[in-house]
């Protein structure tokens, strides 16, 4: 096998929820009297991290509203329609196959943990995985942080990431190690293309760079 692990992300790659992101973000907007999103593609062209500067690029002024008061109003609003977003079509057939291969698989998140597990609950996968790493705190800043402490822990592991936004490239980098893009997910097709790395249009096309 060229790669000993498979290193998933969550929003938007094993749950659609980009549905709920956006009513999620246009909640936030109303209560900040902001115009709301208008449409998917417009979504797509804006989400990106870090959050903060995502919140900016919809007009959010911190000076009136602070983002550490933002973070706390957006998990409520997205808890609140959660329910209803479910795994991204293929996602449980392509988890089985990639077990059946042998390769662990690992889950990781920009999502608080204990939030990133009761989803996982929810969605009866969450025993689908070998490791959950996710972040300490509701801010989603970055996961950078955690896919090099794991990558500084398992030394001989060759980990392919497989995310859906251009900061999974980002975070698969800066641990200096090879990444596959989702464009099913939060972001556009020709923003993912920028990256430079491969994109697949199904999450089951990420089985022919394992096998």
């Amino acid at each position: 096998m060229k790669y000993t692990h498979l290193i998933w992300d969550f929003n938007g790659t094993v749950l659609d929820d980009v549905a709920v992101g956006i009513e999620s973000a246009n909640a936030l907007l109303k209560r900040c009297e902001l115009a709301p999103i208008p449409s998917a593609d417009a979504y797509r062209a804006l989400f990106g991290f870090p959050i903060r500067t995502y919140y900016e690029r919809l007009g959010i002024d911190f000076s009136k509203t602070p983002f550490e008061m933002l973070a706390p109003i957006w998990v409520e609003e997205y808890l609140s329609r959660a329910d209803r977003a479910e795994l991204n079509i293929g996602v449980r057939e392509t988890i089985s196959r990639v077990k059946a291969l042998g390769i662990p698989q690992i889950l990781l998140s920009a999502t608080e943990i204990g939030m990133l597990k009761k989803q996982l609950s929810a969605l009866e996968i969450e025993n689908c995985f070998d490791e959950i790493l996710g972040l300490d705190n509701i801010h989603a800043a970055s996961k950078e942080k955690l896919a090099q402490e794991w990558c500084l822990a398992h030394p001989s592991a060759k980990p392919l990431f497989l995310g859906d936004t251009d900061h999974d490239f980002e975070v698969a980098t800066a641990a200096e190690q090879d990444c596959v893009l989702f464009s099913g997910g939060h972001q556009a097709k020709a923003k993912l293309e920028r990256t430079g790395a491969p994109v697949i249009e199904r999450i089951s096309d990420v089985l022919s760079y394992l096998t």
